[in-house]
């Protein structure tokens, strides 16, 4: 049938599907073993709330599975694409992703800490930063006691490595 003929109440909208967290094109999706878990048991939560959707107005409940099931594919997509690295394996000595970082801002004399992870588990309220961020590149390859600029915007930043650790 022509959509000429479809009243125009009968016609559904396509779902928003929210998009996962962004990972620059060409970037390879680095996890830790604990951001492997945390995906995984996502998928194995959306996979649960499909069997238990208990919606009975079928427009709602296609519209409900449409939502669930696109951000089950996004998910797939992460979990196929990631290249899992354990920290314990990364040089001691050097900030690599899965370090836990603790510097001195010199311009502002404070001090901060962050562990560097994947795009999916960073998370700033639990100071865990995806590798992508700027500040993670900025220190990325230094060592304890190295100074390094960090650009924001127009201001240059002094980061002084204090500690760095892999738990």
């Amino acid at each position: 049938m022509s959509r000429g003929f479809v009243r125009e109440g009968d016609q559904e909208e396509p779902p928003m599907i929210p998009p996962r967290a962004a990972l620059p094109e060409g970037v390879v999706n680095y996890v830790t073993p604990n951001g492997m878990e945390q995906l995984v048991q996502e998928r194995d939560a959306l996979q649960t709330e499909i069997k238990e959707l208990t919606i009975t107005d079928e427009r709602e409940r296609r519209r409900a599975l449409a939502v669930i099931e696109g951000k089950l594919t996004l998910l797939n997509e992460r979990i196929h694409s990631a290249r899992v690295l354990n920290p314990k394996d990364q040089a001691k000595d050097e900030v690599r992703f899965g370090a836990t970082v603790r510097l001195r801002n010199m311009n502002t004399n404070t001090k901060q800490q962050f562990t560097i992870v994947g795009v999916d588990e960073a998370d700033v309220t639990k100071s865990k930063i995806a590798f992508v961020a700027p500040i993670a590149r900025a220190v990325t390859g230094a060592k304890v006691n190295d100074t390094v600029d960090f650009k924001l915007g127009n201001e240059v930043r002094k980061l002084k490595i204090r500690s760095i650790s892999y738990t």
